[in-house]
């Protein structure tokens, strides 16, 4: 039976807060969490989702990416769950590019991430994981952790310039084919 969640929008605080490190692994009460935020994520067309965006304020993030309508160059992974995630940037160097948020419907905008990190965290087995992320993959994970330290994109955008709405997003898109 899907355990599905509403989604957190912009406004609510649980989005604003640090989220708390997980310290008890496994249990029954993590086991669930990460289930209602697989089932949430599976109904949308996100690529994935934190904790914090189920109102529930752990560290915990769930990458999916997948080409979607919303995304449709994304490469294909496996669904990843990540407990207390950490990165650093391995050059200074960031890209900007478009990201949308499931917090934040109807808004697209142009934000800056490091092109290259190496990530840490921990597994549903309690193992603890380290690898290299770029490209798309690196944007979704910044910006899941983003969640977990109480920001949302829109607090990385440089120019208000750069936000647009879903609908104009989608024709200057359009226009790029």
């Amino acid at each position: 039976m899907a355990n599905i969640s509403e989604i957190a929008q912009l406004g609510a605080k649980v989005l604003r807060l640090k989220a708390q490190a997980v310290t008890a692994m496994p249990s029954a009460e993590l086991q669930q969490i990460i289930e209602t935020m697989q089932d949430t994520l599976a109904t949308t067309l996100g690529v994935g989702i934190a904790a914090p965006q189920i109102s529930v304020s752990k560290r915990i993030i769930i990458i999916a990416s997948r080409p979607t309508e919303r995304y449709p160059s994304a490469p294909l992974m496996e669904p990843t769950v990540m407990i207390n995630p950490v990165f650093h940037a391995l050059s200074d160097i960031k890209e900007k590019d478009w990201e949308g948020c499931l917090s934040i419907p109807g808004i697209r905008a142009l934000v800056p991430r490091y092109k290259e990190i190496q990530i840490n965290y921990t597994n549903q087995q309690g193992i603890l994981m380290e690898a290299k992320l770029e490209g798309f993959v690196a944007r979704v994970f910044q910006h899941e952790v983003d969640h977990l330290e109480g920001k949302v994109y829109l607090d990385r955008v440089e120019d208000n310039r750069d936000i647009f709405a879903e609908s104009e997003y989608v024709k200057s898109q359009a226009l790029d084919l």
